[in-house]
């Protein structure tokens, strides 16, 4: 079943950043992944949903990349929270959003 997730936490636009280029999860797109969005608010938190094929598949990128990353850059785990989907639209203007 898909889940969304939501990641929140003390993490810092520069570490999002590294961690970004450590995962390379937009080029090595990771195993069951849909979608991701992330943003910051003024307190230097953040706040990121995704949504994957299955809880199983997003546990198994966290274990075996992700926080093998955080780890390594030294940044704490954030807080989740994993809901059932329900249903999901993408609209074409998406792809101006995209770093």
């Amino acid at each position: 079943m898909a889940v969304l997730a939501f990641f929140t936490g003390k993490i810092s636009k520069s570490q999002y950043e590294a961690l970004r280029k450590e995962v390379n999860w937009e080029n090595q797109q990771p195993q069951g992944g849909v979608f991701h969005a992330a943003s910051f608010d003024d307190s230097g938190h953040i706040h990121a949903a995704d949504v994957w094929e299955s809880s199983e598949m997003m546990n198994s990128f966290v274990e075996k990349r992700l926080m093998l990353a955080m780890q390594k850059l030294q940044i704490a785990p954030p807080d989740v929270a994993v809901y059932p989907i329900y249903n999901i639209n993408a609209y074409r203007s998406i792809e101006k959003y995209k770093i």
